[in-house]
């Protein structure tokens, strides 16, 4: 593979350098702030604030709280980032979470975190995101009815596909899918926000009368921040991709700053719009709450509205895919996952296996179809992880007081974010403790694959280099593919080597 390497022709942005294991690829920084802001706006609104809403009504049963779950929701988000923002300036690297437990807890606390994104976050998040693509994208086609399930996992999984080969063809093209449909997704929210308004101005809405009635059991409002909070999911995903940020010091704060305050407003003002238009009971009966919105103010162009949604969530789809198989190849040049996870297109620079291998996972996910389901079930375990970070960033204050910090957060904001995840995590759990105890179960069930794939495997490398050779090599050929010189750009980057020698250190105390 290293002289097919060499003969082959790399574009003018990218890089090949030559080590004693062969040729590598050097990814090259490629997203500016703008695309930063666009990574994390289009993969937040995606498909919740066309879910959600029916979500965290289902359990408030009530206008008003409803609205201050969203509003809470955003500024919780807003925690969260700023948190994440110590965190990636501290520790810049591509991996987000995964990542930043490895520095701050270990490798197998790190690989628990990864075995989570495989076998439940990743997957299921994806998985929601697609399938209210399709329920959006075919119910022009179904206007009477609801429709057919099959139907719907089928174009769910064809989204996955053309998406995860454009992420393959071109990082570039990626960027380009994410900006155009996070202007389509805005374009959209703000129609709505308008015809809101002036319904508002021109006629009276019975659901702001007894606005605060409704169902305020601690379990209940726990399950409606679930829905809220996973509208906002995505607010910490430019993390996973610091590596090919532009200047992330700068870059990755401002785009926090600028896209969270810019979501949690339009988010609030779109739930004020569907409250003001859509009646109770039909907030209830269907998770499609957009299109209610538009058969009742949009009148002969109301099928514009699912078209708008579909495109939403395309690009939400596109970015979650993008963000992932960073992750993966990450990990796998940890040695958390096999090698190949790390491969990518010597030319492209598009970590191929690793999207294909995501695209797998999340169509077999779309066998479950219940939307809602799927948002309470992994939400325990997504909240599980963000404290888990949130309580690393905490303890290398302690350990490490002189790692080099660009942006210090104030104590008092981790310690108020980490509760209230706790709490979320906790209180369902009182009333309906299963969903809590199989995420739990999953979780725990990779201390095993830890040590036997491994641990045992790096002191046992003849064993497994026969078959790991072998599946590398045919990646190689079939994918064009090589591996990432993740030290390059560090050793010639002051601050990113003063960072490399922490996580070294770090390493060498948990080894």
């Amino acid at each position: 593979m290293a002289n097919e390497a060499e003969n082959l022709p790399a574009e003018k942005d990218s890089v090949i350098t030559s080590t004693e294991g062969g040729n590598k690829v050097v990814l090259k920084r490629k997203i500016t702030l703008v695309n930063g802001i666009t990574i994390i706006v289009g993969t937040i609104i995606g498909s919740g604030i066309f879910v959600s809403p029916a979500g965290v009504f289902l359990y408030t049963k009530s206008v008003g709280s409803s609205l201050v779950i969203w509003t809470l929701s955003g500024i919780l988000s807003t925690l969260g980032a700023l948190c994440y923002a110590e965190l990636g300036t501290c520790i810049t690297r591509s991996g987000g979470d995964y990542a930043y437990l490895l520095v701050a807890f270990g490798p197998l606390v790190g690989f628990l975190r990864l075995w989570m994104a495989l076998l439940i976050i990743r997957p299921t998040t994806q998985a929601i995101v697609a399938l209210t693509f399709a329920q959006y994208a075919v119910k022009p086609f179904f206007p009477e009815c609801e429709p057919p399930d099959n139907a719907v996992r089928l174009l769910a999984a064809v989204c996955l596909c053309f998406l995860t080969a454009i992420n393959c063809i071109s990082t570039k093209w990626a960027m380009k899918v994410q900006n155009v449909f996070t202007l389509a997704k805005l374009t959209a929210l703000v129609s709505i926000i308008l015809a809101g308004i002036v319904f508002i101005a021109t006629e009276e809405s019975e659901n702001f009368e007894n606005a605060w009635e409704g169902d305020y059991a601690l379990s209940s409002l726990a399950y409606a921040f679930y829905s809220g909070l996973f509208a906002f999911g995505g607010w910490n995903y430019l993390n996973f991709v610091t590596e090919e940020l532009e200047n992330p010091y700068k870059n990755l704060p401002r785009a926090i700053w600028i896209a969270m305050p810019m979501v949690t407003g339009i988010y609030v003002f779109v739930n004020m719009a569907y409250f003001a238009v859509v009646p109770r009971h039909d907030m209830l009966a269907s998770i499609a709450v957009a299109v209610n919105f538009g058969n009742r103010m949009f009148g002969v162009v109301a099928w514009l509205v699912p078209i708008f949604v579909a495109l939403s969530c395309f690009g939400g789809v596109n970015g979650i895919l993008f963000t992932s198989a960073r992750l993966f190849s990450t990990g796998a040049q940890e040695g958390h996952l096999p090698a190949w996870f790390s491969l990518v297109h010597v030319r492209r620079q598009t970590p191929i296996p690793a999207l294909i291998f995501t695209c797998a996972t999340s169509i077999l996910t779309l066998f479950c179809a219940d939307v809602v389901a799927l948002i309470n079930y992994f939400s325990q375990i997504l909240w599980l992880s963000v404290a888990a970070c949130v309580a690393g960033l905490l303890w290398l204050r302690v350990t490490k007081p002189n790692m080099p910090r660009p942006i210090r957060v104030n104590l008092a904001l981790p310690i108020i974010f980490l509760t209230c995840c706790l709490v979320l995590v906790l209180l369902p759990s009182f009333s309906e403790p299963l969903n809590l105890i199989i995420g739990l179960g999953i979780t725990l069930s990779g201390v095993p694959v830890y040590y036997v794939c491994v641990v045992w495997n790096s002191k046992n490398k003849r064993s497994r280099n026969s078959l790991m050779a072998m599946i590398e090599r045919g990646c190689q050929i079939l994918f064009n593919a090589a591996f990432v010189d993740c030290h390059h750009d560090r050793k010639n980057d002051r601050e990113m080597s003063d960072m490399q020698t922490s996580i070294v250190d770090e390493k060498n105390v948990h080894h």
